[in-house]
């Protein structure tokens, strides 16, 4: 067969070969956009996120306790002070909203910030237990968890083997840290269940009780508070904590605007001038 044949052949093959490969691109291109159209259909569509929310209703629902000065307070007005508020109001404003609070317990916290509130505040601690149901922010504080005894008994509780004996009547306030902490490590001694946490204390100085564990910035406040108790080492706690505001699980937008919003207080010094109003 002469060239000019053979040229002529591979250029036929060559163009049968074109035309097969841009139908099977074709092909295929069309099988993938069917494919991406099936699964998008398939995807339930993304909740909008609770920044989304506010931005249109203008209002922050806010979920605490009440009873964690100087955190979160109510008072017998039905206002809420304290710490954890005032940053609340802070973070409402920087949204152009309004905080709306809801009072909840301990007990009760988890479920409460999931149905009813945009976040939860009040001196929450980090726990991989509360990580399964909800978000946590970047942590804002470290703590742990150490006794506020009677001034006269300090010496006679500085370990937790000194407090976990059968003679020893350790007070909790149920449903938090504070509680599962006791049942951890105190399970010898008396423990006693007392709903109130804001007179608590004063089960001690009354003979009630004999000791308390709780977080250590508390016992800070609650000796002033109460003159005839005393923290036990304070700047040494049994175990390392943190606090962090609870958000709802899924939301990465809302919990990037809050992280940064925290970042940003701490950085222009908004969030010490809080601190230090309530505890200087």
């Amino acid at each position: 067969m002469k060239c000019s044949s053979l040229r002529r052949v591979f250029a036929s093959l060559a163009l049968l070969s074109a035309a097969a490969l841009a139908q099977a691109q074709t092909i295929e291109i069309g099988t993938v956009s069917a494919c991406a159209a099936q699964a998008a259909s398939a995807l339930p569509a993304a909740p909008p996120s609770h920044l989304d929310q506010l931005l249109a209703s203008h209002v922050l629902w806010v979920c605490t306790t009440g009873d964690y000065k100087p955190y979160s307070f109510l008072r017998p007005d039905g206002q809420f002070e304290g710490i954890d508020i005032d940053l609340a109001n802070s973070l409402a404003k920087s949204l152009g909203a309004q905080a709306q609070y809801v009072k909840t317990s301990w007990s009760n916290l988890m479920n409460d910030a999931i149905a009813k509130c945009d976040i939860a505040v009040g001196w929450v601690s980090t726990t991989l237990e509360r990580q399964k149901c909800q978000f946590f922010t970047v942590p804002y504080m470290e703590d742990g968890k150490t006794p506020i005894v009677r001034c006269e008994d300090k010496d006679k509780y500085q370990t937790v083997e000194q407090i976990d004996q059968p003679t020893v009547r350790t007070i909790v306030n149920p449903g938090g840290t504070n509680e599962r902490f006791a049942e951890q490590f105190f399970s010898h001694s008396q423990l006693i269940e007392y709903p109130d946490n804001v007179t608590i204390f004063k089960q001690i100085l009354d003979g009630k009780a004999d000791v308390i564990v709780i977080d250590a910035s508390e016992t800070l406040l609650q000796q002033k508070l109460n003159p005839g108790l005393c923290s036990v080492h304070p700047d040494k706690p049994f175990q390392f904590g943190e606090k962090a505001y609870l958000l709802p699980r899924g939301d990465v937008v809302w919990q990037q605007y809050f992280d940064q919003w925290l970042h940003l207080a701490r950085s222009t010094g908004e969030f010490q001038s809080v601190v230090d109003k309530w505890l200087k």
